[in-house]
């Protein structure tokens, strides 16, 4: 059996890539904040396939290492075919400059940026072994570059750049078959970009510059970011691993 994992499944591009790895025949298991994802448990059964979804807060490292023992669990049951790991969920906020943010917003935000995409892949790897696996993390274009206001977010997504680079050097050393791929989707239509467009100038400069984005149409449905993913990660032997993937090296 295939199986995908897919943080952060409650809305967005999350939402869209568990709908879509069902559609690819995955057996699912998500992990949001949300109690219940209704509408994925409905794809689910009228593909006939299974849907697990494990209501977690992922900025709880303690509670990360529950869940991801949890799911290691339910795989150690399964004959594996395959295995997808989408560490989707993430945050921006606090937003602003140094000096001005809340620090438990700090440590939230690394935690659920950074530490729960790691011990989830840590945990996983401990406990499965020989079963081809896709990991996917999503980033940013702010891990390239320093933003005003971002020094939280942009540092998180670098992180998790050098982390993907790492696990893949690692898994190719060790004769695994491991895919790992850092993938930024680019400007969205999503609740994040809603809450950036409503940052204080103060704290974010660049904010007048994403309101223009929206006004004039520029951002992707997460529906078709997801489309691109899953278009990317199916050339499983074409690509290359521990490499940042961007959207716009995907569309014409």
């Amino acid at each position: 059996m295939k199986f995908a994992i897919v943080t952060g499944a409650s809305r967005g591009l999350g939402e869209e890539a568990a709908r879509l790895a069902l559609k690819k025949d995955y057996q699912l298991i998500t992990i949001a904040r949300k109690s219940e994802l209704p509408s994925l448990q409905q794809e689910a059964s009228t593909h006939q396939l299974t849907h697990t979804h494990l209501p977690t807060d992922l900025s709880d490292p303690q509670s990360v290492i529950s869940v991801a023992k949890e799911i290691t669990q339910i795989l150690k049951e399964e004959s594996l075919e395959e295995i997808l790991l989408i560490n989707n969920a993430g945050m921006v906020s606090p937003i602003g400059p140094v000096g001005h943010m809340d620090s438990e917003e700090i440590s939230k935000h690394v935690s659920l940026n950074t530490t729960a995409p790691m011990i989830l892949l840590n945990e996983l790897k401990k406990a499965i072994h020989g079963v081809p696996l896709t990991v996917v993390n999503i980033t940013s274009g702010a891990a390239e570059r320093s933003t005003y206001g971002w020094s939280v977010y942009g540092s998180t997504k670098a992180a998790i750049n050098l982390f993907t680079q790492t696990a893949a050097t690692e898994a190719a050393e060790l004769g695994q078959d491991e895919l790992h791929v850092a993938f930024s989707p680019g400007i969205m239509d999503t609740e994040m970009q809603t809450e950036i467009r409503g940052s204080f100038t103060q704290n974010f400069k660049d904010v007048e510059k994403f309101k223009q984005f929206k006004q004039e149409g520029q951002l992707r449905s997460p529906t078709e970011v997801a489309e691109l993913l899953f278009q990317l990660i199916h050339k499983r032997d074409a690509i290359e691993s521990g490499r940042v993937y961007r959207v716009y090296d995907l569309v014409d």
